[in-house]
């Protein structure tokens, strides 16, 4: 049987004081969107609430790959994508989480997530998140009581991208706080290409990272089958 993956969207379309308008970040999702149909993976969506997710930087929509996710089936089955309360996680070989600066919002406790998240991870899955998709790792307790990033090699959006980028909408500094809970964080030039794999867990740092992810993640679910 093909692997399958479950994409979790954000369900937020703002965020901070100034109600700045935000969604998942165009190439965040359909870079690797690429990478898992180019593997002829099974890919669903879901999101926290099931209400229709909304779409960040569409201003890249001429990129090859966020084109072909719009104008193909990507867009349209992330609209349809189901609520995250009627998710099985044992249907699941990885859960990938994208960012854009929506999971900020809704994503930092969500204790369904993360219950889902420790499920898939524990029974040997995969699990990926890009940019401020790590939030979506916060908070999440293994069966032993740990948190999931402790002692882990990760990278998120860091404090010095942030600096340059929303540090007065967002709620708290991603790399700090995925750092308070153990995590052994890996920050390279801001904006420039930076995935890393620990184990089965899967991480980018930025947009530029987002289709190292989806290598990446395809690479562990490839050598699983073989």
């Amino acid at each position: 049987m093909k692997p399958k993956i479950l994409i979790i969207v954000s369900n937020a379309s703002s965020i901070g004081s100034g109600n700045r308008r935000t969604g998942t970040f165009l190439s965040e999702v359909a870079h690797p969107y690429e990478e898992f149909s180019k593997a002829d993976y099974q890919i669903d969506f879901a999101s926290l609430t099931g209400e229709t997710p909304y779409l960040d930087a569409l201003n890249l929509a001429n990129d090859p790959d966020n084109l072909k996710f719009l104008t193909g089936t990507g867009w349209s089955d992330m609209q349809k994508g189901v609520q995250l309360s009627d998710v099985n996680s044992d249907e699941y070989d990885a859960v990938f989480i994208p960012g854009g600066l929506a999971p900020m919002v809704d994503m930092p406790e969500a204790p369904l997530l993360k219950k889902l998240i420790a499920e898939v991870y524990e029974r040997n899955g995969v699990i990926g998140a890009v940019c401020h998709g790590p939030v979506s790792l916060l908070n999440v307790k293994l069966s032993d009581g740990s948190y999931l990033v402790h002692g882990k090699n990760i990278t998120s959006f860091t404090t010095e991208e942030e600096d340059n980028y929303a540090r007065e909408d967002v709620p708290f500094d991603l790399q700090i706080a995925l750092t308070e809970q153990g995590a052994i964080f890996h920050a390279a030039e801001p904006w420039s290409a930076n995935s890393l794999v620990d184990e089965n867990l899967v991480t980018g740092q930025n947009p530029a990272s987002a289709k190292g992810v989806g290598e990446k993640i395809v690479a562990i679910l490839e050598s699983k089958k073989a």
